[in-house]
């Protein structure tokens, strides 16, 4: 069953507030850098089997190289003459980046799979 337009800018919303993507009836976090194992509200299950947190990771490694990419070029107009300074500037952000994204990138990822598979109850 393919899901409609409202039910995936719906999860991607409840992906955006790191609300569990089955419900929005509570945060996939537990505390800082903890996911929690399932959804208290409706008990989905968000860590399941071993090596799922796998996409996760790819998640951000994806997007961090793009936001790399994307801030090379418009520190590249600024900094035309100082290659130190653009690479200073990639590598905070190449530091900072995906720890700051780490409670995202596994909400969009247990937002996708959702939407392909809806997430198992415990």
């Amino acid at each position: 069953m393919k899901p409609d337009r409202q039910t995936v800018s719906t999860t991607f919303a409840r992906c955006v507030r790191l609300r569990c993507p089955a419900c929005g009836g509570a945060a996939i976090v537990a505390k800082p850098f903890q996911i929690r194992e399932s959804c208290p509200a409706c008990r989905v299950l968000f860590k399941r089997e071993e090596g799922f947190f796998v996409g996760a990771i790819l998640a951000n490694v994806i997007t961090t190289e793009l936001v790399i990419l994307l801030v090379y070029l418009l520190c590249l107009p600024i900094f035309t003459l100082h290659s130190q300074a653009v690479l200073t500037v990639l590598f905070v952000v190449g530091i900072s980046f995906p720890i700051a994204f780490y409670h995202h990138s596994w909400s969009f990822w247990l937002g996708v799979d959702h939407l392909i598979e809806s997430l198992p109850k415990s």
